[in-house]
């Protein structure tokens, strides 16, 4: 049985010695950078703010004439059709038989200043017919100029120059954010790959003091002063050394599998993680700083006002509903008929004109309109209050975040020291018990001392850094550079 546990050892550290060959010493910032680059969040996040930029494109197009061109090329018609005569007082029918084409190009341009729209046209029409006279016609509208404006005083460009720029702000930090959100996420996942790194350590190391501790006590029991109990106790813990090395080895390989998949990289790379030890534990972050810049800078802050402008149109939009209503349609524009195409362009002499005037008055509803009022203000009261106690909860939260960071540098050095004496404690209890100065039991407890000292470690780095980066997310500035965060989003676009 023995023999089996040492070849299966043997094994596992020949893995681990060639993993340990082929392994790419990575950087906490270098895995942040990497994901950046190249994770499937990092991409997704990319796409987004891409569909945000051309949903605020298609915006600013409304505001920018547009051209349309139109056309019926052909269109044949042989049929007959029934006419009624007013002066016999009869139904006639006549064979119809003629070709129609016509063109058109219109231009419409919105009044952000009105919420109306003003439009030009001109058209082109011809029809031959191959009964009757079998001429050709040409008709022409050389020029129509028109309007059409709402009187119930919403006006929807109005809201849209409001709403749209804010939501596409919102966009651009929520992009900004996104990349820090990615931070916290490769720092979660590198923090446990550090962590399966220490555990192998800590296992082979326990597993050599234990060998170690085995083979004392078979020479201590030869001579007697180690009991069998005891030889079998030290060899149980060397066979508990070896079933842990084993798990930890295969923690290495879960948390290795799972940083690669994060990071975008081939399932057999293999990393092994720097330990980010180099703080900055004169960086003290003020309170009201991060508040001022998280509340400008934080995309939730910007959601919040959207929400507000949101419900403010929606109001004045079941207002203006609740009134009278009245559209003005106006047209006006040359026309001229020939025989040729050229002659139809030639001074026109007929001027059309149109004008349209929709109204529309409540009379009875039955207090449909009044509750749809009352419903569109209460919804805004309720969005009010909300974003009242959201700004409240989220000042509390960075003012929590930013005093845990202040502390957190503290925290690191003070783990630190303790795992420095811890490891100097076990060795003095290590070579204590060598020369039989002390039992197993006290050599146990400094054990414990020692891996519960560097694990104590590790988090405390783990918080730090997290905590540092989740900061970040939230104010989107950098308080050791003292800048905002930005993005470059010219390159996004070109790419």
């Amino acid at each position: 049985m023995n023999r089996i546990c040492t070849i299966l050892l043997l094994l596992v550290a020949f893995q681990i010695s060639l993993a340990q060959e082929k392994a790419k010493k990575i950087s906490l910032t270098e895995a942040i950078d990497l994901a950046s680059i190249q994770s499937l969040d990092a991409f997704r996040q990319q796409n987004m703010y891409l569909s945000s930029y051309w949903e605020y494109k298609y915006y600013r197009s409304d505001k920018l004439p547009q051209f349309l061109v139109g056309a019926n090329p052909l269109s044949f018609n042989n049929s007959i059709r029934q006419d009624y005569i007013p002066q016999d007082q009869s139904w006639q029918y006549s064979q119809q038989k003629n070709i129609t084409s016509s063109a058109s190009l219109r231009m419409t341009q919105n009044v952000a200043l009105t919420g109306g729209s003003f439009s030009a046209s001109s058209d082109i029409g011809m029809v031959r017919n191959f009964s009757g006279d079998q001429q050709s016609m040409f008709s022409s509208n050389m020029i129509s100029l028109g309007y059409r404006q709402k009187l119930n005083g919403y006006n929807s460009m109005h809201w849209k120059s409001k709403i749209e720029p804010l939501k596409f702000e919102t966009a651009k930090k929520q992009f900004i954010q996104s990349k820090e959100d990615i931070a916290v996420k490769t720092t979660t996942k590198f923090f446990v790959l550090v962590d399966a790194q220490i555990e192998i350590n800590i296992s082979k190391t326990n597993l050599a003091n234990a060998d170690t501790l085995y083979q004392i006590g078979k020479g201590r029991y030869q001579v007697g002063t180690v009991t069998q109990d005891e030889l079998l106790n030290f060899e149980l813990n060397l066979m508990n050394a070896r079933i842990a090395l084993t798990r930890a080895n295969q923690g290495l390989l879960r948390a290795r599998s799972d940083l690669n998949s994060f990071l975008g990289l081939e399932k057999n790379a293999i990393l092994d993680c720097t330990l980010p030890t180099a703080i900055s534990s004169a960086l003290q972050i003020d309170v009201e700083k991060a508040i001022q810049k998280s509340m400008s800078n934080n995309p939730s802050i910007l959601s919040q006002q959207r929400r507000i402008l949101e419900q403010d149109s929606n109001v004045k939009l079941v207002k203006s509903q609740n009134g009278l209503s009245a559209d003005i349609n106006a047209t006006a524009g040359l026309n001229q008929k020939s025989m040729s195409f050229a002659e139809s362009y030639q001074n026109p002499n007929q001027f059309q004109n149109i004008a349209l005037i929709g109204l529309s008055v409540p009379i009875v509803d039955w207090g449909k309109r009044k509750g749809q009022l009352l419903m569109a203000k209460s919804n805004r009261e309720v969005v009010l209050n909300s974003v009242k106690q959201e700004r409240i909860d989220f000042e509390q939260s960075v003012m929590m975040s930013v005093l845990e960071f202040n502390l957190q540098s503290e925290q690191v050095l003070n783990s630190a020291k303790a795992d420095t004496i811890a490891q100097m404690g076990f060795d003095v209890t290590m070579r204590r018990f060598k020369i039989g100065k002390l039992d197993v039991t006290k050599l146990n407890l400094a054990r414990n001392d020692l891996e519960n000292a560097k694990r104590a470690y590790i988090n405390s780095l783990r918080k730090y850094w997290l905590s540092y980066y989740q900061i970040r997310e939230l104010a989107l500035f950098d308080f050791e550079k003292n800048v905002d965060l930005i993005a470059d989003f010219e390159k996004i676009l070109n790419q």
